[in-house]
C-alpha cells in the first residue's frame, strides 16, 4: 500500500539553528560513528552545507512522479530523502522541481540516485547530494510512499530526523536524540579546539594522545640509521 503521510514531527528552530555550523564527520562520531550514509552520496558542487528536518520519499525505479506528492509535504528548513524502492541512478532530479523546492523554503536534496541539470541547480545554489549524475529521464507511473522510515544509502531515515550534509557526506540523527547529540558534538569541538592550538604550537600527536608507551605494546621499536644498517 502506498501511503502519503502529512503532519509529520519536526526539530525545534533551536536545534535546527545549533546544527547549522556542524560538521559531519564531528557529528557522526558524536553519536557513535553511526547514521553515516554510503561514500557515494557526494554534493553536485562545494562547497555545500546543510542542516535541517528529513522529508521521505520513496520512488519506483526510472519514476519520479512522488516527489512531486513530497514537495507538497515540505516546509521551510526541510530536507528531502529520496530513495528509490531498487537501485536505480536515473536523473530523478533536475532544476524545475529544485525550483519548487526552492519556492517552499527547502534546504538541499539527499537523494540515492541520479541528478541532471546540475550546472543550472548550482547556479541556482540549490545543494544536491546523489549517488550520481546521469542525464536519463523518468516517467510517472508508479506510486510509492512518502514520509515512511526509509533506508538511503545504507542509512535508516525516519520523517522529522535531522539530516546533516556538507562536503565530506551525509549524516542522519534520529529526530529524540539530537540535542543530546549536540551537547555532545559541543564537547568534541571544545577538545580539537584545545588540541589544534596545541598541535599548531608544535606539540606532537604521539604526545598529546599519550600515544608512546600503546606503540611499545604493540611492538614498534626506533632504531637508528645506522643501526639497522648493521
Amino acid at each position: 500500500m502506498a501511503i502519503c503521510v502529512t503532519d509529520c514531527p519536526r526539530l525545534s528552530e533551536q536545534t535546527l539553528a545549533n546544527f547549522q555550523q556542524a560538521e559531519v564527520a564531528t557529528v557522526h562520531e558524536a553519536q557513535g560513528r553511526c547514521g553515516l550514509m554510503h561514500a557515494d552520496m557526494k554534493p553536485i558542487y562545494r562547497p555545500a552545507a546543510i542542516a535541517g528536518n528529513a522529508v521521505t520519499c520513496q520512488v519506483a525505479p526510472g519514476d519520479n512522479w512522488m516527489i512531486h506528492v513530497a514537495v507538497e509535504q515540505c516546509q521551510p528548513g526541510d530536507v528531502l530523502v529520496v530513495t528509490p524502492t531498487s537501485p536505480c541512478s536515473d536523473g530523478f532530479f533536475g532544476d524545475l522541481l529544485a525550483t519548487s523546492l526552492k519556492a517552499r523554503g527547502v534546504k538541499g536534496l539527499i537523494i540515492n540516485g541520479g541528478v541532471r541539470d546540475i550546472a543550472t541547480l548550482t547556479e541556482m545554489g540549490f545543494p544536491v547530494w546523489s549517488k550520481t549524475v546521469y542525464a536519463q529521464g523518468t516517467v510517472k507511473e508508479t506510486v510509492a510512499s512518502v514520509n515512511v522510515p526509509v533506508v538511503c544509502a545504507g542509512a535508516l531515515v525516519n520523517p522529522g530526523d535531522l539530516i546533516v550534509a556538507d562536503d565530506d557526506g551525509v549524516v542522519v540523527v534520529p529526530r529524540l536524540q539530537a540535542d543530546a547529540v549536540f551537547d555532545k558534538v559541543s564537547q568534541r569541538l571544545a577538545n580539537e579546539a584545545s588540541k589544534r592550538d596545541r598541535l599548531a604550537a608544535g606539540e606532537l600527536g604521539l604526545d598529546i594522545y599519550n600515544m608512546r608507551e600503546r606503540l611499545a605494546e604493540k611492538g614498534l621499536r626506533y632504531v637508528s640509521y645506522h643501526e639497522q644498517q648493521s
